[in-house]
């Protein structure tokens, strides 16, 4: 059975950046199971997934602008270092939870200084091409 629109899709991946570093994987995990449509992974990799059958392998290429964009300036902010929770000692790299309305959304502390903390609440793979192997384990 083909990869198609309304299909359940299983599929093991391992997701790469340019340089080769995995950044995630269903390697020692159950296949990801999504139904193709409906836009519950990057749609870029969706769209290069029709028509695939159970049992075939390929590598596909997601440019940065097609999957979590390029870097937003805007999204680089300062903030005062007392907003942030008292028992959080702030470290370049760290990564935290920032709450929305909606939803937490990961941010990296990019900066440190006595007052403030530069925050940057872009993806942490935005920028970035990445690179899918990917294996469809069964389509129904």
């Amino acid at each position: 059975m083909k990869v198609e629109k309304g299909k359940t899709v299983k599929m093991h991946y391992k997701g790469m950046l340019e340089d080769g570093t995995v950044f995630d994987t269903s390697d020692g995990k159950e296949p990801l199971e999504f139904v193709y449509g409906e836009g519950s992974i990057i749609p870029a990799l969706e769209n290069q997934l029709e028509g695939m059958e159970e049992g075939e392998k390929k590598q596909v290429m997601v440019k940065a602008e097609n999957a979590y964009g390029e870097v937003d300036p805007a999204a680089i902010q300062q903030v005062p270092r007392n907003q942030l929770p008292n028992n959080i000692d702030p470290k370049v790299g760290m990564q935290l939870l920032a709450q929305t309305e909606n939803a937490s959304i990961p941010v990296t502390i990019i900066d440190v200084e006595d007052e403030t903390v530069t925050i940057d609440f872009n993806h942490p793979l935005a920028g970035k091409n990445l690179i899918f192997d990917v294996e469809i384990v069964s389509v129904s």
